[in-house]
């Protein structure tokens, strides 16, 4: 069969067309696995909180609750879609479909363990900011074309705080890129495996630092979440949405927090890999896939999420522009500081 194939359009175009197809595979294969952990995600937020808080969480759709996630989203499916009158409704409606878009792309450059990520690009870091960055657009959007104060303010805080952590989120990374001299995360996943701790999160423990504080801004989390400051701006930039687009910012904000942590495993916490003084000591751990230490770092991260969600008040407006440009800008410079020193002398 196949040399029928390669009879009638060529070896050529016939593995170009087996490429384009594994990358299609892939890329659904991830796309659902991703919005199932998106739906679950929002199931273990609400029962981890719940416990934290002496409450037994949701419990009556299904077992413990299990089929909440999909009896909310069938809700929200059916709900019906509300457009104020008054609101610039080709942006209304493109808003939600850019801040969406741009989370689930960045899913494409992440390696979920050896030889599986969707495009294996040079510069994943870098295409991971930029989606990050183009984000922030969809939220600026809602808030201007809702026409509504609580949503316009809402747009710019999120505007002022995207520019703010961004730059605070890349300069923690840069030790990381100098370490393993690449911007590609599997080349970063594997400079760690090589390296003699095996995670890049304690030679690098103040960028690590820097880059968790800066995970929680640039997700809208608390202790910052301003941008949605429920007690001060109703929703914040999608106080107007509802239904189905409404839906898209909630799979979008969930979706920012699964990529946040899989950087953190990446990039500090080895990726799919783990150290290898563990596995002298306990050489059966090597016969566990590399998925699943990976996604053990991943929920660790998103359980971080839950818990400082369920710990800390929400920060001020002041205090929050205060810590990004006055604490973790500085840190994360010095941390470069010292990193190239380091690599300069050939200690690291």
């Amino acid at each position: 069969m196949s040399g029928f194939f390669e009879g009638l359009i060529g070896v050529e175009t016939l593995n170009f067309i087996i490429s384009i197809g594994l990358i299609l595979i892939k890329a659904v294969f991830v796309l659902v696995t991703a919005l199932i952990h998106v739906a679950y995600a929002t199931y273990f937020e609400r029962k981890v909180i719940g416990h934290m808080q002496l409450r037994i969480g949701p419990m009556e759709v299904g077992y413990h609750g299990l089929l909440q996630p999909i009896a909310d989203g069938i809700k929200l499916f059916f709900k019906e879609d509300i457009i104020p009158a008054n609101a610039d409704k080709p942006l209304f409606y493109f808003a939600p479909v850019v801040f969406t878009v741009s989370a689930l792309t960045s899913l494409s450059v992440i390696p979920f363990f050896q030889d599986f990520v969707i495009a294996d690009i040079n510069i994943g870091l870098l295409f991971i900011f930029a989606m990050s960055s183009l984000g922030a657009y969809g939220i600026v959007i809602s808030g201007w074309a809702s026409n509504s104060k609580y949503a316009f303010l809402g747009g710019l805080r999120s505007a002022s705080q995207v520019i703010s952590y961004e730059i605070a989120m890349g300069l923690s990374l840069v030790g990381v890129m100098i370490m393993a001299g690449s911007l590609n995360l599997s080349d970063i996943v594997r400079a760690q495996h090589s390296y003699p701790t095996g995670i890049f999160a304690i030679p690098q423990i103040l960028g690590f630092c820097v880059f968790v504080v800066a995970a929680f801004a640039e997700t809208n989390r608390l202790p910052f979440d301003l941008p949605e400051a429920e007690s001060e701006l109703v929703a914040g930039y999608f106080t107007e949405y509802s239904g189905f687009r409404f839906s898209l910012f909630f799979l979008g904000e969930y979706t920012a927090m699964i990529i946040m942590a899989s950087i953190s495993a990446i990039c500090f916490l080895g990726g799919w890999t783990i150290p290898r003084f563990i596995t002298d000591m306990f050489p059966f751990l090597l016969s566990i896939p590399g998925i699943v230490w990976f996604l053990l770092k991943v929920y660790a991260f998103m359980f971080l999420y839950y818990w400082v969600r369920a710990t800390l008040p929400r920060y001020r407006y002041d205090q929050l522009m205060a810590i990004g440009w006055k604490m973790l800008i500085p840190l994360a410079l010095f941390n470069i500081l010292i990193t190239a020193v380091l690599k300069i002398k050939g200690l690291i």
